[in-house]
């Protein structure tokens, strides 16, 4: 690798993906923005579906479009998400958030193996998925165990420590595939594995990894997951999210919230509920269409690029940018957060620094770049492999190290936004 510009530029040229950068919004071109795994880019042709949906759907066709195209969306999206996460069709539904979605599959786990009562997670999962696991305790007569296994440097956890707290009386293992802080990727089929010796259960949340990492959770066996859909699937602000159940256990595992959109006939209005035979009884209440609408380009840009070619450039993309720091951003006092091995990570880089928030504040405000700030210390940059360039990522470095070389950050203060 060479740290010259020139470089960055042969490599987009030479880079099977890169005519996708062109079908995304873009209105201002000297932004750089690595925040793909909070919020991934407009897809361009979302505009025209979404006016489609208001003007001609429900502008013309009113309550006739649910037979003609709305009420197959959440199954006809998921199985295009299948393809994604190496799932069989039938498997994945998209419905509600993700904390709802992972509520629904913890209830169903925990009282299909009782009388179980350890549960298995760790310090770097994403907060939430801890309240709700917390929440889901409180509302079971605090009976389970959570047991949180510990990292001890912030950035990874061996998958062989997780595996040593599985015992005879573990319920469930959920984990991140890749957690949110410093993109470390645990090895999936290894710890599901070990549970299901055990006889445990696995839930896993993919919202990090789907639609940037290798995901395969047929040939791996997995049991249940949940997913996202706007980050690097590009669904939009608050899109739904996905939840995968395993197809053989998908009569025995209960959803703890009864809808009538999971009813195994919605429009007969029966006053008992009746849980549809397949991954259809996980769904809840009438669907957000013109979120699935948007989201469906985003899922549809994905697969058209394919997953193998996804992650491949996402692995280049995040070698890249570590190639880069070590050359230029060392002697400024950052630090990598993130696993070296690219088979360890997700597409997502942790840079560390005592400064971390006051310089993401300056480089959003002052050299246009927008990555994302995480406690304490961490600027992550999220590196979309169907729109992030490697000129991107130069400019993204380029524009750091200008920020530490004219000390621009010391401006701000150290007091944080509510949003960071």
């Amino acid at each position: 690798m060479e740290l010259t510009r020139q470089y960055a530029i042969d490599l987009d040229h030479s880079d099977p993906l890169k005519f996708f950068k062109n079908r995304f919004s873009a209105n201002d071109p000297d932004l750089i923005y690595v925040d793909g795994n909070s919020l991934g880019r407009l897809p361009l042709d979302s505009i025209a579906r979404a006016e489609k949906i208001v003007k001609e759907q429900w502008g013309t066709n009113l309550i006739r479009s649910w037979g003609e195209d709305w009420y197959d969306a959440p199954i006809r999206i998921g199985d295009k998400i299948a393809h994604l996460i190496g799932a069989s069709q039938g498997e994945v539904a998209v419905s509600d958030s993700t904390t709802i979605n992972l509520y629904k599959l913890t209830m169903a786990a925990l009282m299909m193996n009782a009388p179980r009562r350890k549960v298995i997670t760790d310090d770097l999962n994403f907060p939430s998925d801890l309240y709700m696991l917390q929440g889901c305790n409180y509302f079971l007569g605090n009976r389970q165990n959570i047991h949180i296994v510990h990292s001890k440097d912030g950035i990874s956890i061996p998958a062989e420590k997780i595996i040593e707290q599985i015992d005879d009386d573990t319920s469930l293992i959920t984990l991140s595939q890749v957690v949110f802080k410093s993109g470390y990727k645990y090895d999936v089929e290894l710890i599901t594995k070990a549970a299901h010796e055990k006889g445990a259960f696995v839930l896993w949340d993919l919202s990090h990894s789907v639609g940037s990492t290798e995901i395969k959770l047929n040939e791996w066996n997995v049991d249940f997951a949940v997913g996202c859909t706007y980050k690097y699937l590009n669904g939009g602000p608050g899109s739904p999210a996905f939840l995968y159940v395993r197809d053989d256990l998908q009569e025995s595992a209960l959803p703890p919230v009864w809808g009538w959109w999971g009813d195994t006939n919605p429009f007969s209005f029966e006053l008992r509920f009746r849980p549809a035979n397949n991954i259809r009884r996980f769904l809840t209440g009438t669907p957000p269409v013109l979120s699935l609408a948007t989201m469906e380009v985003g899922i549809d840009l994905t697969l058209e690029a394919g997953m193998p070619a996804l992650v491949d450039k996402s692995k280049k993309l995040s070698d890249y940018m570590l190639f880069l720091v070590e050359n230029r951003l060392k002697k400024h006092g950052f630090t990598v957060g993130s696993p070296t091995d690219p088979n360890t990570r997700g597409s997502h880089i942790s840079l560390k620094h005592s400064e971390g928030y006051r310089i993401n504040r300056s480089l959003i405000e002052d050299f246009n770049v927008i990555p994302d700030f995480r406690e304490p210390d961490n600027l992550r940059m999220g590196l979309t492999p169907l729109y992030t360039s490697f000129t991107d990522v130069w400019e993204c470095v380029d524009r750091i190290e200008r920020v530490m070389s004219g000390k621009t950050y010391t401006k701000f203060p150290v007091d944080r936004l509510i949003v960071t």
